[in-house]
C-alpha cells in the first residue's frame, strides 16, 4: 500500500483519488480551500442555488465508469440524470430561432433545414460525417490512452478530412480551420458559421485559429447528448466527494499545500502552509500550470521534450438571476444567444486578425465584447428556487483572461438576455456576477483562464502538459494536464493518473 498525497479537490484530484484508494492506497487530499469540486461552484441565497461553473454533462459514460469500478453502483443511484430536451435553442444575429434536439443528427437536420432553409442539413450532415471521422481516429490518443512519448504525431497530424475547394488559377486548399470548414464546407453560411464557431468560443477557442479536428465539438455534444443534474453540477461534485470518503480517501481543508519535497529526484510528500511535512510514496497534483511551478524547487515540472502549458486562454463572466415568476412551460433549458458582432467578439476575446492566444491587437478593444454570445440556462429544477413562483437564469459568456469587468457590462450583458427572457427587468429580484477575479480566486488559474480540450495537429499548442511529470512520482491531474479542460475530460485525467500509478509506465488506457 503505498501513501499518496493528491493535492487539491477538483474532480479530476477526486477521480483520482477514489480509483486509487479502490486499488487498495492511503489517499489524502489536501485542499487550500474548505470545501470540494474544483470549478463546480455554487451559489445559494434566499432560497435560489446556481452552479458557478460547468453546468451541463457531456459524456457521462466518464462518470459512470468512475461508479461502477470504485463500488459497483450506477451513477444515477447517487445523482439524478436528465437529458436536456431540446438540447439548446439557437437565437442567431438576424434573429432566426430553432431548437435543436438532444442526440439525434436526423432531428437536428430537419430542424436546421425548417429554419435555415432547404439545403442546411445537407451541409450540416456532411460536415459530421468528416467529424466522426476525427473522432474516431483521435478518440484513444487524446481520451483514453496517457499522452504519447512522440506526441509530435499528433501535433503533425489533422485528424479532419477536410473537402478540398478548387479555386480558379491557384492550386486547392483546404480547410485548416474552424472558420475555414464554415467558409469552405457550409457555404459561408452565416447562421451554420455561427452554430459551429460557438463549440469553439465555449471552450475558450478562437475559431479562427482553432484546428480543423476542433470538429469533434459538435460532434461529441450532437452524438453522446447534454445531460442535466437535478441540484446542479455541484450534486454531481458531492456525490463523487462522498464516494471519495465511502473508499476511505480523507480530506484535510483549508489546507494549502506550498512545496513538494524532492528527495534523490523523486516526488517524497509536501510541505504545508503551516510548515507541516506530510511524507508520501506518490503525490497527484490537481493545480493550475503557475501554482505547480511555485511548489517545485528549481526543478522543471515538464520535461525537455514535454508539451508546455498552454497560455494566453480567456476566462469567463456569469451572471446569476433571481427572478419573481414562474419559469413558462416550454422554455428550453439553454438558449445560445449569437453576436450581432462576429469580429467584435473575437477580437475582443482573442486578439485582432485571429492571434494565437488572449494578448489584444492594438486595434482590439479589451474586456467584454460589446453584444458577447451569451449562453442563457434556465433550468427545470425545483431545487433552484425556493418555489415554483421563481425562476434562477445563469448568464455565461467568454471574455479575455484578467478582464476588469465593469457594472455598465453587466448591465449591457442583462439587457441582452431580455431578449430571450420577455419582461426581465420587472422580474429581476437581484443578480450577482463571478468575474475572471473570482474563477482564479477558486481555481487557482491566472487571471481565471479556463483549459480547453486537448486537440491535435497546430504543432501541439492544443495539446496539454503529460500526466507523468518530469520528476519522478508526481502526477498532473485536473484540466490543465492531459486530456485537457471540461468536466468529462478531468475525469479522464484522474483515469490515467490512477493507471499510471496502479500500473506502471507500461499503462496504455482502458480497453
Amino acid at each position: 500500500m503505498a501513501r499518496i498525497v493528491v493535492i487539491g479537490a477538483g474532480m479530476g484530484a477526486m477521480t483520482a483519488a477514489a480509483r486509487l484508494a479502490v486499488a487498495g492506497h492511503r489517499v489524502v487530499v489536501h485542499e487550500r480551500a474548505a470545501t470540494y469540486g474544483g470549478a463546480l461552484g455554487r451559489v445559494e441565497r434566499d432560497g435560489f442555488g446556481f452552479d458557478t461553473g460547468p453546468a451541463l454533462l457531456r459524456l457521462p459514460a466518464v462518470y459512470r465508469d468512475l461508479f461502477v469500478k470504485t463500488g459497483k453502483q450506477p451513477l444515477e443511484d447517487c445523482v439524478e440524470l436528465c437529458q436536456v430536451e431540446p438540447a439548446v435553442r439557437h437565437v442567431f444575429a438576424d434573429g432566426t430561432t430553432t431548437d435543436l434536439p438532444n442526440a439525434s443528427r436526423a432531428g437536428v437536420g430537419e430542424a436546421l433545414d425548417a429554419a435555415l432553409g432547404a439545403g442546411a442539413a445537407a451541409r450540416w450532415a456532411a460536415f459530421m460525417n468528416r467529424a466522426r471521422e476525427a473522432w474516431d481516429r483521435t478518440r484513444r490518443p487524446l481520451l483514453e490512452e496517457p499522452l504519447w512519448p512522440n506526441w509530435q504525431v499528433l501535433a503533425e497530424r489533422e485528424p479532419y478530412p477536410s473537402v478540398a475547394r478548387k479555386r480558379l488559377l491557384r492550386r486547392e486548399r483546404r480547410a485548416a480551420t474552424l472558420a475555414e470548414i464554415a467558409e469552405f464546407e457550409l457555404g459561408g453560411e452565416p447562421r451554420l458559421t455561427a452554430l459551429l464557431e460557438h463549440f469553439a468560443l465555449a471552450s475558450g477557442l478562437d475559431p479562427r485559429t482553432a484546428p480543423a479536428g476542433a470538429a469533434v465539438l459538435p460532434y461529441m455534444e450532437q452524438t453522446f447528448g447534454t445531460w442535466s443534474v437535478r441540484g446542479g453540477m455541484r450534486a454531481l461534485a458531492t456525490a463523487v466527494y462522498e464516494r471519495c470518503l465511502a473508499r476511505k480517501v480523507e480530506f484535510a481543508f483549508e489546507s494549502a499545500v506550498v512545496r513538494i519535497v524532492e528527495k534523490d529526484g523523486r516526488a517524497a510528500g509536501v510541505e504545508l502552509a503551516d510548515g507541516t511535512a506530510v511524507d508520501a510514496d506518490f503525490v497527484v497534483a490537481g493545480v493550475a500550470p503557475d501554482a505547480l511551478a511555485r511548489m517545485l524547487t528549481g526543478t522543471p515540472v515538464h520535461a525537455p521534450q514535454g508539451v508546455p502549458p498552454q497560455s494566453g486562454l480567456p476566462s469567463r463572466v456569469t451572471v446569476l438571476l433571481a427572478l419573481r415568476g414562474a419559469r413558462p412551460d416550454g422554455t428550453p433549458h439553454r438558449t445560445v444567444l449569437h453576436t450581432t458582432d462576429r469580429a467584435d467578439e473575437l477580437d475582443s476575446v482573442f486578439g485582432g486578425s485571429g492571434a494565437h492566444g488572449g494578448a489584444k491587437s492594438s486595434g482590439a478593444r479589451p474586456g467584454v465584447p460589446t453584444t458577447p454570445t451569451l449562453t442563457v440556462l434556465r433550468p427545470d429544477d425545483p431545487t433552484a428556487t425556493p418555489d415554483a413562483e421563481h425562476e434562477a437564469v445563469t448568464l455565461t459568456a467568454t471574455v479575455p483572461a484578467g478582464a476588469d469587468v465593469t457594472e455598465a457590462d453587466v448591465r449591457r450583458i442583462v439587457a441582452r438576455a431580455g431578449a430571450v427572457i420577455p419582461g426581465l427587468d420587472d422580474r429581476l429580484l437581484w443578480h450577482e456576477v463571478r468575474t475572471p477575479a473570482d474563477v482564479a480566486a477558486s481555481t487557482g488559474a491566472d487571471g481565471g483562464a479556463v483549459p480547453p480540450p486537448a486537440l491535435a495537429a497546430d504543432g501541439g499548442r492544443r495539446l496539454h502538459p503529460a500526466n507523468s511529470t518530469a520528476v519522478t512520482g508526481l502526477y498532473a491531474v485536473g484540466g490543465w494536464s492531459h486530456p485537457g479542460g471540461g468536466l468529462p475530460h478531468a475525469g479522464m485525467s484522474g483515469t490515467l493518473v490512477a493507471g499510471l500509478i496502479v500500473e506502471g509506465p507500461e499503462f496504455r488506457g482502458s480497453q
